[in-house]
């Protein structure tokens, strides 16, 4: 007979919901028996406060319009409404998950999982779908062999597939004894082997755990039946069923017992319960304080439960694997439509077509030997953010996709030199075509496959960690690649599982696909991906790719005014706000120091607020205006007609946010996508380079130096740098496609370039020394500047930042010998940074004795304290405050 499984109510639900197997012995570990009683109290209305669900208590959903100023009635109204209907959301997601943790958690539910009962648990969401299963080499690509089972064991209401995969028995083995033996696959793998059975450690279960008498009852199992059977019926009661007389109903018993008991005093009936129609808490109960507190100092035998695991030897010699690592497959489904295959939503590892084949999921479970294990901590977060951004495919020289081990090794630590402190990857998540550089997505779970596998990738981050670098991921996910078969578009055969119907599920010029963001199931799988990134592989920001094409249903293609009624009539898609909100709450209360950066080029109010405030969470935004004027300027406008002021104004932004600003002069958008970089604006093709005149090399040396200078230290908290455009790439980026014959001969970097003194060396040195600047003096951390001077006839900008001086000369012509500008403290001012050494490629116009600058007294640009400098042309210095004067 098998002996009852008694376990507490405490453990994990997989170790007490077992299917019993009639002829398999069931191990059982009996609890402790304790006294408990049931209380009449009325059930209490109990809530559950979710993981990064900010309470209602101090939030206040337009706290950031009064902060900065802002008086609007509609945008007021509109966030108010936006905040309810976020309550209201959150509300339905919480009947449906535990906590806003297990929101962000179903990457361990869904796709394909390795159970510890020797076998594969799949999961698929389709809820158009009629007939699920999994196909692939494991099983011929049948369709029958491996499906989901018919009724709610296979598929539940919200459209849930669920599929195992037993493991196959070897031939020669027999089956486990115990029906729900449970192995170590990979912690703990060498453990479990030691050969001692179930039996045994049952036995010293026995022995060991319980106290003297306390297993009396376990012991001697029917003693208790038989004394309520004594006290039922009599000594001398019924033996056989016929012989039973009818029992009267519980009403009539319960009469017969008061008068049988009553001459005893009104407490002894105190714990008697009258179904009077209420309903009451069964679980609140009332027991002896004495038991209840060495009950709950007796700790449940767990240890000997895991004690009865085998390990990865044993399962290995007994099964073979029902799907086995690097397995291929796809999921199958029958569909009103017809049959399809497709790449599942959450595969981890996807290989593209091969032969003409269709993609494929790849079964990713490599053997713990084999596992990348990490070694390096993650970096603490800096307050100036100096970040490199970098493709993984184009990192190297050769004309080729490169791989994250060429990455590794040759970039990472050029990276490090060059003095930066964050890198961001774009491109890296898994996209079919090579040409949109990583931004069409169409497995987001999944690291692209033509670098290289996922324990690549882990070492990539990893070893970045270790040089004190921090790993940021672009992500998209303001719409998806339209693709049918690897990616997510009519994905179970419907045209509305991830995506809105119609004009609304298309963006207007790209053909992507755009979420349904107020779909549960999809906010599930969005707000899992990006808790993955940075669970699975340690990434420590996300940069939201254009979340102007999500935010509005014209995609972001529409005349701004900058009037506020815009981002609150009905082109604004509040749902995708909603996300928004809930990924940024989500990701800083899971992972506190994690780093989101917004992508918005309609500078939506709040941006980077407090969502309690009725913001939208994001810790920087980037200025993309900056790019698009310096671009603007070089190839459309004389230097001598170039505006100072609106150099200022847009560098500057919006002075309220200047520290949560990210500003760079140009990133890959401005090298890819039929683009130029700056250097090849400046300097035209590099097989012109040889016929180039000197005072075209300077012009555009000068230039590349005091445009990145005035970026970098002007204003924001951080400043991004592409890869190559340090040391003045001279070509821009383009992917192969049909255009170009596929052709890879600018898919590239040129670091060869660096291996030759020149011009390249020559920038490459600035700039590691304008890194070093704000390494020593916590340029992008300091306050906002006071901008002293911006002259459109002389083409000079000044300003301050803590202790330093910043002095830039834009004239294409006119130097100075001796330039007045003003400043707030008298003093001793040395120059630390100047873009004309000769070790820059400069002209060393200023010798090194006039380094040093005292103040006189006299009232310059509105202070009372100024500096007489020179200022040759297409220059820019940095001094700083070296003595204070005292007048």
């Amino acid at each position: 007979m098998a002996a009852q499984t008694h376990f507490p109510p405490f453990l994990p639900p997989h170790l007490t919901h077992f299917p019993l197997h009639p002829t398999l012995q069931t191990l059982t570990f009996p609890l402790k028996r304790v006294p408990f009683r049931c209380s009449a109290s009325p059930k209490q209305d109990q809530t559950r406060p979710g993981k990064g669900d900010p309470v209602s208590k101090g939030v206040d959903p337009v706290g950031f319009l009064a902060k900065n100023g802002i008086t609007h009635k509609g945008f007021a109204q509109f966030l108010r409404e936006r905040y309810k209907a976020l309550k209201d959301l959150k509300e339905e997601l919480l009947t449906r998950h535990m906590d806003f943790k297990e929101l962000a958690t179903g990457y361990e539910l869904f796709g394909a999982h390795r159970h510890p009962q020797h076998r594969v648990d799949f999961m698929e969401w389709a809820p158009g779908a009629r007939y699920c299963a999994l196909v692939g080499d494991f099983n011929g690509w049948s369709p029958t062999e491996n499906c989901a089972r018919e009724g709610h064991f296979g598929h539940d209401d919200y459209g849930c597939w669920f599929i195992i995969l037993e493991d196959k028995l070897r031939e020669g083995e027999q089956p486990d004894e115990l029906y729900f033996q449970q192995y170590n696959y990979v912690d703990d793998y060498d453990k479990g082997d030691s050969g001692i059975s179930a039996e045994e450690i049952l036995k010293r279960t026995n022995d060991e755990y319980w106290e003297p008498g306390e297993d009396r009852f376990i012991k001697n199992r029917y003693e208790l039946v038989a004394k309520m059977y004594e006290q039922l019926f009599g000594p001398n009661g019924p033996q056989k069923e016929e012989e039973l007389e009818e029992i009267p109903d519980a009403e009539t018993r319960y009469k017969a017992y008061r008068e049988q008991h009553k001459d005893k005093p009104p407490e002894f009936f105190r714990y008697d319960v009258i179904d009077s129609g209420k309903e009451y808490d069964i679980y609140n109960v009332i027991d002896d304080p004495i038991s209840r507190e060495k009950f709950l100092n007796k700790k449940p035998p767990l240890a000997y439960w895991l004690e009865t695991r085998k390990g990865r030897k044993a399962w290995l010699k007994k099964y073979a694997p029902a799907i086995p690592h690097g397995a291929k497959y796809r999921v199958y489904f029958n569909t009103p439509d017809g049959a399809i295959e497709r790449v599942p939503a959450w595969a981890t590892y996807v290989l593209p077509d091969v032969d003409g084949k269709l993609n494929c999921a790849v079964h990713w479970e490599p053997p713990p030997d084999c596992g990348y294990k990490w070694k390096n901590e993650r970096p603490k977060p800096s307050k100036s953010l100096r970040i490199y951004e970098c493709h993984v495919g184009i990192c190297g020289v050769e004309p080729k996709v490169s791989s994250f081990n060429e990455f590794t090794e040759k970039i990472l630590p050029h990276v490090k030199e060059s003095g930066y402190n964050a890198i961001q990857l774009f491109g890296v998540i898994e996209h079919q075509d090579y040409f949109t550089a990583g931004y069409r997505v169409t497995n987001m779970f999944a690291v692209s496959s033509r670098y290289g596998t996922p324990e690549d990738f882990k070492r990539l981050v990893d070893e970045a960690h270790g040089l004190g670098l921090l790993v940021f991921l672009d992500i998209v996910h303001s719409y998806a690649a339209s693709d049918e078969v690897v990616g997510l578009s009519q994905f179970d055969g419907s045209n509305d599982c991830f995506f809105h119907t119609g004009k609304r599920g298309h963006h207007k010029f790209w053909g992507t696909r755009m979420f349904k963001y107020e779909d549960p199931e999809v906010l599930h799988y969005l707000l899992s991906n990006l808790n993955w990134w940075v669970t699975e592989y340690h990434i420590d920001g996300f940069h939201f790719h254009s979340l102007s094409s999500m935010m509005y249903t014209h995609n972001g293609f529409a005349a701004f005014t900058g009037d506020i009624e815009e981002y609150c009539n009905q082109y604004v898609d509040r749902d995708a706000l909603i996300y928004l909100v809930l990924a940024n709450d989500i990701l800083h209360d899971l992972h506190p120091n994690i780093i989101t950066i917004a992508e918005d080029a309609t500078n939506y109010p709040g941006l980077c607020e407090l969502t309690s405030l009725g913001g939208l969470g994001f810790d920087y935004y980037v200025n993309l205006s900056v790019p698009d004027m310096w671009s603007s300027y070089l190839e459309n406008v004389p230097e001598n007609e170039w505006s100072m002021r609106k150099i200022v104004a847009t560098l500057i932004g919006n002075r309220s946010y200047a520290d949560k600003m990210l500003i760079y002069a140009e990133n890959h958008n401005q090298s890819i996508s039929g683009g130029r970089s700056l250097t090849e604006i400046l300097f035209g093709a590099i097989e012109n380079w040889s016929n180039i005149s000197s005072a075209s090399l300077l012009r555009g040396c000068s230039l590349h130096k005091i445009i990145r200078l005035i970026t970098f230290s002007i204003s924001g908290g951080a400043y991004l740098n592409f890869m190559g455009n340090e040391f003045g790439h001279p070509e821009r980026v383009e992917f192969p496609k049909p255009s170009n014959n596929f052709s890879f001969s600018l898919a590239n970097r040129r670091w060869d370039l660096l291996e030759a003194e020149g011009i390249h060396c020559d920038l490459f040195s600035f700039d590691k020394d304008l890194m070093k600047l704000d390494e020593k003096e916590k340029v992008l951390s300091r306050r906002p500047p006071n901008v002293h001077q911006v002259n459109d006839d002389t083409k000079v900008i000044s300003y301050s930042r803590g202790p330093l001086l910043f002095i830039f000369n834009f004239h294409p012509t006119a130097s100075y010998d001796s330039y007045y500008l003003g400043v707030e403290e008298a003093g001793e001012y040395q120059i630390i940074l100047n873009t004309d050494e000769k070790k820059y490629g400069g002209q060393g116009i200023i010798p090194t004795n006039q380094y040093i600058c005292r103040t006189t007294t006299k009232r310059v640009d509105g202070l009372r304290n100024c500096l007489v400098v020179p200022l040759p042309s297409r220059t820019a210095q940095v001094y700083k405050l070296t003595r204070i004067s005292r007048v």
